[in-house]
């Protein structure tokens, strides 16, 4: 049996599985629900100075739908916790005492001030947790205050903030990124640079849901009133993998321990940020649409896929995809595909020759058979291996992509295929621009 256990930053779980800062980790009810149903740790909901901050009382989610009524992604516009911090602490030291084989993980937000910072650690400390989160990624409200996303989305103050945590706090320290920056590395360099010990990505995307046409108001929205708010979910995915490999094969980042956040809801979703160099994962929006019990699917999927590839610790395969993520330069030129349709599994839908007409590059043949039955191929000449048709096709590996071999003819542009990776060379014309030539 694969062996799940996580040693991040020395702090052990029996599962790489999280449970993120969020309404989820609010209180110690909710916790102790999610280790009881078998989470290997939490990140305890953001904890703030006292005053506590107030929650809007009206509607706080919106959610985007897929046709068959799944959620893909979802916004929220609540605060931090509005409850007093003495409240927060003394649960979260109890819980801790109470389960002390999870990982408990203390999110933390204050304003930008070293007086702050050094009056809350000791607090935090106290309580017994592992580890201290610097929220720098929340898009609404906080950051409006100055805090959140408006620390995130400078380098200087993450490098500073994250310094005074490391001076005040034996605890390890997780800087949380926010996605809402043009290029994810600088603040990740800039963690690293104060003393992090890991950064933990991605935190929610700033964004509006959507609006109510008849009554032509913002969704959701607030006594009439909206505001723009963080969204999440499974359709975040694609956004937080990107950055995710960013700074794991970035020069100036390349090692720092990564806690990957976005969209994960099957062992999958936690077995590919595991394989770009994730050592733990963190959830919110699966929990919150299907219950704490989800983990026990996780947990199992991540186990049988372990197992049938034989790791037999997530280190085993942590990071391996890594060294895939290129630049497009460097891609090899001389690769070619082409599509295959496989006839038995085809359903006749038409759908590959549609688009293959209409969008891409008419490589798929259409004609009739007898007693009407319908044919599509693929033509060689003028197929540029795309993967559209592979994309849209409703039947799984109904079509799939070939290589040609070294040796073989592309019949589209009558060239040999070399195998060999293309050189690069600067255009003519142009210095600024690479061009390819022959291998």
């Amino acid at each position: 049996m694969a062996d799940l256990r996580s040693n991040f930053l020395g702090i052990h779980s029996p599962n790489p599985f999280w449970l993120a800062s969020a309404p989820p980790t609010d209180k110690e009810v909710n916790v102790t629900r999610a280790f009881e149903a078998g989470w290997g740790g939490v990140v305890w909901k953001t904890l703030g100075e006292d005053p506590p901050v107030v929650n809007v009382s009206g509607p706080r989610y919106a959610t985007l739908m897929s046709q068959d009524r799944r959620v893909i992604g979802l916004n929220n516009i609540e605060l931090i916790t509005d409850r007093p911090l003495a409240t927060n602490l003394e649960e979260i030291g109890r819980v801790k005492r109470n389960w002390p084989d999870r990982a408990m993980i203390v999110s933390l937000m204050v304003p930008c001030v070293e007086e702050s910072w050094k009056r809350i650690l000791p607090m935090v400390e106290d309580t017994g947790a592992d580890g201290i989160e610097l929220n720098f990624g929340c898009p609404h409200g906080m950051s409006e205050r100055g805090m959140g996303a408006a620390v995130g989305q400078v380098p200087e103050y993450i490098q500073m903030v994250t310094a005074w945590c490391k001076h005040y706090s034996r605890l390890p320290v997780i800087v949380k990124l926010t996605p809402n920056i043009t290029d994810v590395r600088h603040p990740a360099r800039a963690a690293r640079a104060g003393g992090a010990d890991a950064v933990s990505l991605i935190n929610t995307i700033n964004s509006l849901m959507g609006v109510d046409l008849e009554r032509m108001v913002m969704n959701p929205s607030t006594d009439g009133w909206g505001s723009h708010g963080g969204y999440c979910g499974p359709a975040v995915k694609p956004i937080a993998q990107n950055m995710v490999a960013e700074i794991a094969r970035d020069a100036q980042t390349a090692g720092l321990p990564i806690s990957g956040i976005g969209g994960v809801t099957t062992w999958k979703d936690a077995a590919e940020y595991i394989a770009l160099g994730c050592g733990t994962v963190q959830v919110c929006t699966a929990a919150m649409v299907y219950g704490f019990k989800i983990v026990q699917d996780l947990c199992d999927g991540l186990s049988n896929f372990m197992d049938a590839q034989g790791y037999a610790t997530i280190d085993d395969f942590r990071g391996r995809a890594v060294p895939t993520v290129k630049d497009w330069k460097q891609l090899n030129l001389n690769h070619i595909e082409k599509a295959v349709i496989n006839q038995d599994a085809c359903i006749q839908c038409g759908r590959c020759h549609v688009v293959c007409e209409d969008t891409s590059h008419q490589a798929i043949t259409f004609t009739k058979g007898e007693a009407g039955l319908r044919r599509f191929e693929i033509n060689e000449a003028e197929c540029v291996g795309c993967n559209l048709c592979v994309s849209i096709c409703p039947v799984p590996e109904c079509i799939t992509m070939r290589a040609l071999q070294p040796g073989e003819v592309d019949a589209r542009t009558g060239r040999v295929v070399t195998g060999e990776y293309a050189n690069w060379t600067a255009h003519p014309n142009n210095p600024q621009r690479l061009v390819a030539v022959e291998a």
